[in-house]
């Protein structure tokens, strides 16, 4: 008798893609070339799409700083705490987004318990661009960290201790031959983190309404004037969005060819 589980599979399996990708496909519908070509003329779109790309740059470049090293230890090292420590880097992705932001602000508000000694030297994290690149690393961090520990635990940890029997050091084993082997993991983790950045809306929102981030330029439209006004900017940074994950999906899968040959 013929399984009847697979024909099943597929029709759920379509409606799944379909949650997915119809309301994306409608959006470009909705708004048509003429509403994306009036998005590209808004200097407002174009500069709050700046300013998320430009702060998301900045988030993704903090948390390859430091989530490197974190990320290694994690996948090389078994110490007391370790399960905590990793349980705390997953956290942000459980927390809800105003939460997030509550949270940012007592510590980086001007009465926080970083904002407040920074304030009183005139530097002040909210309403600025670090500020909003902070916002945005407490929720993307994440998933760089955990992709380049995947990288990191995918390398055998016998081909450090070879290089180092030969005379190289710890830090010459881990930036000859675990770095290159894993920064698949580590490119893939930076656009996820990037991308992740990019969507962030309400604990950026909480932290700086300027300048304006395009999530937030994108709400303040529908709230002003409705939905027909905020679907160009949306469909406009929906578009370059895809572009770029695009093109990283396309390095990557070429990184993996190379990586098999």
């Amino acid at each position: 008798m013929k399984s009847k589980a697979f024909p099943i599979f597929i029709i759920l399996s379509s409606i799944m893609v379909a949650i997915l990708f119809v309301p994306i496909l409608n959006i470009f519908v909705y708004v048509g070339i003429d509403g994306i070509i009036n998005a590209i003329k808004d200097k407002n779109a174009i500069a709050s799409i700046l300013v998320s790309f430009e702060a998301a740059f900045l988030s993704t470049l903090i948390s390859m700083l430091f989530g490197i090293p974190l990320a290694y230890i994690l996948a090389r090292k078994n110490f007391i705490g370790k399960k905590i420590i990793a349980a705390i880097v997953d956290l942000p992705v459980i927390v809800p987004h105003t939460v997030a932001g509550i949270a940012l602000l007592l510590v980086l508000g001007r009465n926080g318990l970083i904002g407040m000694p920074l304030s009183q030297i005139g530097f002040h994290l909210t309403d600025s661009l670090l500020g909003i690149s902070l916002a945005m690393l407490f929720v993307s961090a994440p998933f760089f960290i955990n992709y380049a520990r995947e990288g990191f635990e995918a390398v055998d940890p016998k081909m450090e201790n070879v290089a180092m029997s030969l005379g190289a050091s710890r830090w010459k084993a881990i930036t000859t031959i675990t770095l290159p082997i894993s920064m698949r993991n580590i490119f893939i983790g930076a656009i996820m983190a990037w991308a992740r950045s990019i969507s962030e809306f309400g604990a950026v929102i909480i932290i700086a309404y300027f300048p304006m981030v395009a999530p937030v330029y994108i709400y303040s439209k529908y709230i002003e004037r409705g939905v027909a006004a905020a679907a160009a900017p949306a469909a406009l940074l929906l578009l370059i969005s895809i572009l770029v994950f695009i093109v990283a999906r396309v390095v990557a899968n070429k990184w993996r060819r190379y990586d098999k040959d």
